[in-house]
């Protein structure tokens, strides 16, 4: 009777936990989501307006496994999500101005999480350029000036290399994937397989994953919470209004200058980290405008 009775017991036990379940309301399931199996997958998707075949296997298969990977990285991608809020409002119109397609902002986002990283290859900044890729651009890169790590100069010079990949091979979704596997490693590739769609390449692991995160990224920021992420607009990251200052002479000491503007050198450096030194040493009288934040401080 005793072995009955626990039996039933932990029946009991299991009913109960059965109906909690599915009595859950439509966010908790979605919350649930996040550490089950349960994925939701579309029934179509585009970069840049150009759709991407998923009827064919192995292109359906790639982007799935980009689709899960990313929606299973909850912290990264919930970080994304709120400094997007603050850093898309800056790239965006720059791509419009340049007529380069919206999309490319989650290239940004793929890049470098949309923060300044730097690579074990020596890339840096949102847009991960290489110093002579950059200086090439026209941006000023040394060791007390480096603008791969200013965002709107940064995203002009991401504009002209797109313009230009899109100009050589035709579409947006190759132009994309040039900027990871480079203009003429891509054009070897097209010669050698007599194929000029990213779809039909054959491609290196990085290259070949590449436009598939793009597309993954901007999936989920797009419809979050149809892959289980919960994000209130108040916990975003604010813009922080600024105002700007020019500067066309050398500055001795950053933190007396930043003492003067009535904030401080660890606030001075985060919302101009194209500074690179303690100084700026400015002997070409250079005209340089610096970001001084009004609020939030």
């Amino acid at each position: 009777m005793k072995k009955i009775k626990i039996i039933g017991g932990v029946a009991g036990i299991f009913l109960c936990c059965y109906l909690f379940v599915f009595a859950l309301s439509g966010t908790d399931k979605k919350k649930m989501m996040r550490e089950g199996t349960a994925q939701y997958f579309p029934a179509m998707v585009d970069f840049a307006g150009e759709r991407t075949p998923l009827n064919i296997a192995d292109v359906r298969e790639r982007f799935d496994r980009e689709l899960l990977v990313n929606a299973n990285l909850h912290s990264s991608t919930i970080l994304i999500m709120k400094r997007a809020n603050r850093v898309f409002p800056v790239i965006e119109p720059i791509l419009k101005q340049y007529g380069v397609p919206d999309d490319f902002k989650y290239l940004a986002v793929i890049e470098s999480a949309l923060t300044n990283a730097v690579s074990a290859s020596g890339a840096k900044g949102v847009w991960q350029f290489m110093p002579e890729t950059a200086k090439e651009k026209g941006m000023e890169v040394n060791d007390v000036v480096d603008e791969r790590y200013h965002l709107q100069k940064a995203t002009e010079a991401a504009c002209k290399y797109l313009i230009k990949a899109k100009e050589k091979f035709g579409t947006w979704t190759l132009a994309a994937a040039s900027y990871n596997g480079g203009m003429n490693g891509l054009n070897t590739k097209i010669a050698e397989q007599q194929v000029n769609d990213y779809y039909d390449l054959l491609l290196t692991d990085e290259t070949s994953r590449y436009v598939f995160r793009i597309l993954a990224l901007k999936e989920i920021m797009q419809h979050p919470s149809l892959y289980g992420f919960e994000v209130s607009k108040d916990e975003l990251y604010e813009n922080i209004p600024t105002k700007t200052v020019e500067i066309d002479s050398s500055i001795n000491d950053l933190a007396a200058f930043a003492k003067a503007q009535g904030i401080n050198y660890k606030i001075l450096k985060i919302h101009n980290p194209w500074l690179r030194d303690k100084k700026l040493v400015n002997p070409t009288k250079k005209k340089y405008v610096l970001e001084i934040p009004t609020e939030g401080y």
